[in-house]
C-alpha cells in the first residue's frame, strides 16, 4: 500500500506519480479495503487532469504542500504545454465521443457501485449524489462530476443537461433501492444506522419506493 495517511474532504493533493495532472482537490473520501488491509476511496478533482477516483492503496499522493520541487517543475511544463493546445478538455475527455460523455452524465459514479466497496461506503456515495438538482449552477457542477469536463455547456446546452440529469435521477434512484434491499439482507441493523444520516431527497426517494414493505 502506497500510504497510511487518512485523507479528507477538501485537502489538497499532489499525484506523485502524475505531476502532470496538478494540484487535485478531494470532494469524496471513503474507507474500503484491498487485500485485506484499510485504504481509501477518493474523488479528486484535479487541475488539468479533471476528475479522478483513486485507491490510496495504488496511488502516491502527497500534499500539495509537500510536493517535491521536481514534481512542481513538471507540473509547471505540463501546464505550459496544455496552454498550447486549443482544446478546451482534458486529453481524455476530449478522446471521447459526444454520446460516451453523454452516457457518463447518466450513469450512477463508480464509488456508489463498486461491489468492492463497503455497503456502508457505498450508501453513503449514493446518499452524495442527492446534493444536485437543476436549479441554476448545481445542474452545471452536477454534470462537471459526472464528466470530469471543466465546461459541460461547451459541448451540450442546458436543455440537454437538464434531459440528462432526469435519467440520472432515474438511475440512481433505481441504484438506490438496489443498494437498500441488498444492505437489508446482509445487515439490517447497519443498514438503519447508515439511513438515518440520509439527506432529505434521498429519504423522498426511498418513500416513493416503499421498500421497507
Amino acid at each position: 500500500m502506497t500510504t497510511t495517511r487518512q485523507w479528507a474532504f477538501g485537502d489538497r493533493i499532489v499525484h506523485a506519480q502524475r505531476p502532470e495532472w496538478g494540484t487535485g482537490v478531494i470532494s469524496s473520501a471513503a474507507s474500503a479495503q484491498h487485500e485485506g488491509q484499510p485504504c481509501q476511496m477518493l474523488t479528486i478533482r484535479f487541475e488539468r487532469a479533471g476528475l479522478k477516483t483513486l485507491s490510496t492503496a495504488f496511488a502516491a499522493l502527497l500534499p500539495a504542500n509537500q510536493a517535491s520541487i521536481a514534481h512542481a517543475h513538471a507540473a509547471i511544463a505540463a501546464q505550459e504545454a496544455a496552454s498550447a493546445e486549443p482544446d478546451p478538455f482534458t486529453a481524455e475527455v476530449a478522446s471521447r465521443t459526444a454520446d460516451q460523455v453523454k452516457e457518463a452524465l447518466t450513469r450512477v459514479p463508480e464509488n456508489a457501485r463498486d461491489p468492492f466497496m463497503p455497503f456502508a461506503a457505498r450508501m453513503k456515495a449514493t446518499f452524495d449524489l442527492y446534493r444536485f438538482g437543476k436549479q441554476g449552477g448545481v445542474l452545471l457542477d452536477w454534470a462537471s462530476v459526472q464528466t470530469g469536463m471543466a465546461d459541460p455547456m461547451s459541448l451540450f446546452s442546458r436543455h440537454d443537461l437538464e434531459q440528462a440529469f432526469d435519467r440520472f435521477t432515474v438511475n440512481r434512484d433505481q441504484h438506490l433501492r438496489k443498494l437498500v434491499l441488498d444492505f437489508k439482507k446482509q445487515d439490517a441493523a447497519a443498514l438503519q444506522k447508515a439511513l438515518a444520516s440520509a439527506p432529505i431527497g434521498a429519504q423522498q426517494a426511498l418513500r416513493r419506493m416503499d421498500v421497507f414493505r
